[in-house]
């Protein structure tokens, strides 16, 4: 099967949110987002493995993904598969579930990857098309968000209830310095570990081992230093990448498109 490769960021004024239209048959490798995915499958198969289970969507299905959640992505069959998405910052999000509780003080969370319902895709390619339209009402807006999340959005615990304070302490030391590789026998002692306890309490807590977190907070700060602006070569430096041959495999195989393409579709 030949390698299909098509992504683009659409003009988005929705505040907060990015649309992509893809066409692909390439393979994404375990990666996370950090916001709110919802789309819709619109030609072929895609099959995903996250912590909400094996899925597989097919043409009119709602996908969604939450931040945060390590998954991958892969085409069904001998085909590349189409698909829409709107990525919406975490705040949206908040503000939307608060409000379709009516008041209530509610984290909200898509609670199915998969969403096989007429009447849910309708609602979603509603909110895409608003979203996307060169005219932007704010009053369609907002009436096509709540919409398209209400039925979505399900009140949660927080996901890991007992997380220890150790071990959220070392994970900081990550999230504050990507660009600084920290050894692991520094995060253990942070964390008041032994190694090993700590490589699987890490590992179990955010769903990746230390080096796999580690280079996806890395390719998320390289896609926010070249949206301000950045080139590939001063990004991959900036974020602690070998050179930027290395943080283009990354941003490749996390995004789906290499860093000179994304800086060139954000215009």
């Amino acid at each position: 099967m030949a390698r299909n490769q098509n992504i683009k960021i659409l003009p988005c004024e929705m505040r907060g949110t990015q649309a992509i239209v893809a066409d692909s048959s390439i393979t994404f490798g375990r990666h996370t987002h950090e916001q709110f995915g919802i789309g819709l499958m619109d030609r072929g198969g895609h099959k995903s493995a996250s912590g909400r289970g094996l899925v597989e969507a097919w043409p009119g299905d709602v996908i969604t993904v939450n931040p945060g959640e390590v998954h991958d992505g892969a085409p069904i069959g001998c085909t590349s598969r189409s698909w829409r998405m709107l990525y919406f910052e975490p705040s949206i999000i908040a503000e939307a579930a608060e409000d379709i509780a009516e008041g209530g003080r509610l984290k909200g969370e898509f609670a199915s990857p998969v969403v096989r319902d007429g009447q849910q895709a309708s609602a979603v390619r509603r909110l895409f098309d608003v979203a996307t339209s060169t005219a932007p009402n704010s009053l369609q807006q907002d009436e096509a968000l709540l919409s398209a999340l209400g039925p979505l959005l399900q009140p949660i615990q927080p996901r890991l209830p007992g997380f220890p304070a150790a071990i959220h302490s070392a994970r900081a030391m990550m999230d504050d310095d990507p660009a600084t590789a920290v050894p692991l026998p520094v995060l253990a002692h942070e964390a008041g570990l032994s190694q090993y306890q700590f490589l699987r309490a890490f590992t179990r807590m955010t769903g990746l081992p230390p080096h796999a977190y580690l280079v996806q907070r890395r390719i998320h700060l390289a896609r926010t230093l070249l949206r301000r602006g950045l080139k590939p070569a001063e990004a991959a430096a900036a974020c602690g990448f070998a050179d930027q041959s290395h943080m283009t495999r990354w941003f490749v195989r996390t995004f789906g498109m290499a860093p000179g393409a994304y800086t060139k579709a954000l215009g």
